[in-house]
Parts: C-alpha cells; sequence; structure tokens
C-alpha cells in the first residue's frame, strides 16, 4: 500500500496571518495579549470558553431581593453539579464555574486539592478576590535562610519595578504602611474603614505597636484611572465591572483599542 506525502498549501489565502497567538484568555494570556498588541503586533488569541459581555454577565449590582434564590443559591442543583466547588462564589456568580460533573478530575486520597476552574474569556481573572500583595526580600530569601529547597534566583529589587508597571494597569488601592515585610505599592486612595475597623486599628496601635491593622490592598479603582471610572460599591460588590482587574474587561478592550485596522 503506498500512501500519498500530503505538502502544505503555502500559497493559500494569507489574510488572516499573525505575528502571535496566544491560546487562553486568563490572567497570563490576557497579559500577553495586552502587550503583544500595544507592541504593534498583530494577535489572535483562542479561548475555548464562552464570551463575556460585561454589561450583560456581570450581576453583581443586582439586589438580592431580585435573585431566584434570594442569595442563598440553589443547593440542589449544587449538590450533583458543583459539589466540590460549592463553598465557592455565590449565587450571583456561581455561573463562572464549571460543571464538576463535567469536568471530573482526581487527586490522591492524602493530597486533597480544590481546581476552580471557568471555561470563559478571561479565565480566573473573572473569579479572583483581587487581594494584591508584593512579596518582599523575606519571600525571596526564605529558602535560603531556613536551608531548604533552591534558592530564588532573583529579590526584591528586581521585580520591584515589574509590579509597579502590572499595578499602575490593574489599579491596586491601599494604605502605605512602610512595613518591611509588606512593599508599598503605588496605591490608589484607599477604601475607607468603617468606624469598628478605626477603633480596632487604634486600640491595636495603643496596645501593640509593632503591629498594625492595615485596609486591604485590591485591584479595584477607587478613583477614574486610565480611562476607567472609579467603582461604585455596595457592600463588598463592585458595581462597575470596568473598575475591577479583569482581562475581559479591562484587557480585551485595551488589545481592541490596539487592533490594526484593516486597509
Amino acid at each position: 500500500m503506498t500512501m500519498e506525502v500530503q505538502t502544505p498549501n503555502v500559497q493559500s489565502g494569507k489574510t488572516n496571518t499573525y505575528d502571535a497567538i496566544v491560546i487562553g484568555s486568563g490572567i497570563t494570556g490576557g497579559w500577553a495579549a495586552k502587550e503583544l498588541t500595544e507592541k504593534g503586533l498583530r494577535t489572535l488569541v483562542l479561548e475555548a470558553g464562552q464570551t463575556i459581555v460585561p454589561e450583560k454577565d456581570y450581576v453583581e449590582h443586582v439586589p438580592v431581593w431580585d435573585v431566584r434564590f434570594r442569595g442563598m443559591r440553589d443547593r440542589q442543583y449544587e449538590k450533583v453539579h458543583r459539589e466540590r466547588q460549592k463553598q465557592i462564589g455565590d449565587e450571583w456568580n456561581a455561573k463562572f464555574f464549571v460543571d464538576d460533573l463535567e469536568n471530573p478530575y482526581t487527586t490522591p486520597p492524602d493530597q486533597p486539592y480544590l481546581f476552580l476552574r471557568g471555561h470563559h474569556l478571561g479565565g480566573r481573572s473573572v473569579m479572583w478576590g483581587r487581594q494584591s500583595y508584593r512579596w518582599s526580600d523575606l519571600d525571596f530569601e526564605g529558602n535560603l535562610k531556613d536551608g531548604i529547597a533552591t534558592d530564588w534566583p532573583i529579590r526584591y529589587k528586581d521585580i520591584e519595578p515589574w509590579y509597579d508597571y502590572v499595578e499602575d494597569f490593574i489599579s491596586v488601592s491601599g494604605q502605605a504602611e512602610n512595613l518591611p515585610q509588606l512593599p508599598d505599592s503605588k496605591f490608589l486612595p484607599p477604601m475607607e474603614m468603617n468606624c469598628a475597623e478605626t477603633h480596632m486599628r487604634e486600640v491595636i496601635a495603643q496596645n501593640f505597636p509593632e503591629r498594625r491593622l492595615t485596609i486591604g490592598r485590591t485591584a479595584i479603582l477607587t478613583q477614574a484611572h486610565r480611562g476607567r471610572a472609579a467603582c461604585a460599591t455596595t457592600a463588598d460588590r463592585a458595581l462597575v465591572d470596568a473598575s475591577r482587574g479583569r482581562i475581559s474587561a479591562a484587557f480585551t478592550r485595551r488589545c481592541l483599542r490596539q487592533r490594526p485596522q484593516a486597509s
């Protein structure tokens, strides 16, 4: 039996050619696509999941009385379809987590692991808590000082400018504290503490001078920044999605603005 050798059709249409192809649109892929398009490369992003339209799919602003189960979740559905992940998220964002039946995985009995996944534009950038903290040299030097594993080949000063670069884009709000174990970012204004938190901060300062209570460092805009509006919040819910560090809002729109126009 003979087999015909197929040669590539190198003369096929070249209208859809790209300088770079990025697989996946999560935090890593989304950032890669942003950087490549900003540098002028024609970039294609391949994403297996569904497209997300922020104005339609993000419903954090919907009041609890307009949610089907009044915020208590569809617990009967979760018993079957989200057994592993049923304690993650809430009724507003549960749709972004995969169905456990359709996406099974196993772990060693003595090494359980909760694998959180979402098949959609933006990947886990849609599901992360946006808490953003820098490593210090206490972290980078830990292995060396403790005599375990492998020493990090870099230190805080090596990565500090990259922290600055990324955090300026995702927009981290917080309070500068000048703590060696928790390096400060170039923060947007911090969110205000409530009266109980403010009182707690004062009591801790009076009784434990070496300790500090500070507001969380969060990738949510507290003021307009880089053409994105500040977040309007109701309790812990961000009303304006573009104010949050999500690929599907800030990153994707940035890439589209950089897209070359057809000649």
